[in-house]
């Protein structure tokens, strides 16, 4: 069977757009007056998922620097496994809860004075950190897919090459989701 890299090419990029779209809907959409009771915990579940995905993708980068191919694919796709369980949870967490205010001491959705006083300079960093944060998850999704595309394929030269700039992004991520996490966690309404 001859292996269709066109055809993978242009499903990555609608897997792709598709995401993007669900992700902007989930901010347009209201959410339910229902929520499950597991809800609250998700949060915690993706910045363990992002904390385990960081540590995971730099064992992943020691498996391949000892020529270690086999260790480096199986840490590989259980990275992968846990990014993409993160993008479920994730989607099922917004669909439910909207987005945390950073600094709404009192949960009360509205950011007073007060409250803007009292994180200061620190809502600069973390939204700087928030914003790096999202768009370069929304660039780094097809090129994961592309390069596990070429390494599965085991197109070991094309893989290099795009891994060169997945891996960094994937990486950076991944660590500031968990960065993200511990600097809005304080703030959660529940």
């Amino acid at each position: 069977m001859k292996f269709n890299d066109r055809f993978f090419i242009r499903l990555i990029w609608i897997l792709t757009a598709v995401v993007l779209l669900v992700v902007i809907a989930l901010k347009l959409v209201p959410p339910p007056q229902y929520k499950p009771g597991f809800i609250y915990l998700l949060p915690h579940i993706i910045g363990g998922i992002n904390a385990t995905c960081s540590i995971l993708l730099l064992v992943s980068l020691f498996f391949i620097k000892r020529r270690q191919i086999q260790a480096h694919k199986v840490t590989n796709v259980i990275t992968f496994v846990l990014s993409a369980l993160f993008l479920v949870f994730y989607i099922v967490f917004h669909l439910y809860e909207k987005d945390t205010k950073f600094g709404d001491i009192d949960h009360n959705g509205v950011l007073s004075a007060a409250e803007l006083a009292a994180v200061g300079g620190l809502r600069y960093i973390y939204f700087f950190i928030l914003a790096t944060h999202i768009i370069l998850a929304v660039v780094v999704l097809p090129l994961i897919l592309i390069s596990f595309l070429r390494g599965f394929s085991m197109q070991v030269e094309r893989h290099r090459k795009i891994v060169r700039w997945a891996y960094p992004v994937w990486l950076y991520v991944a660590v500031t989701g968990v960065v993200v996490y511990v600097m809005i966690s304080p703030y959660y309404n529940f």
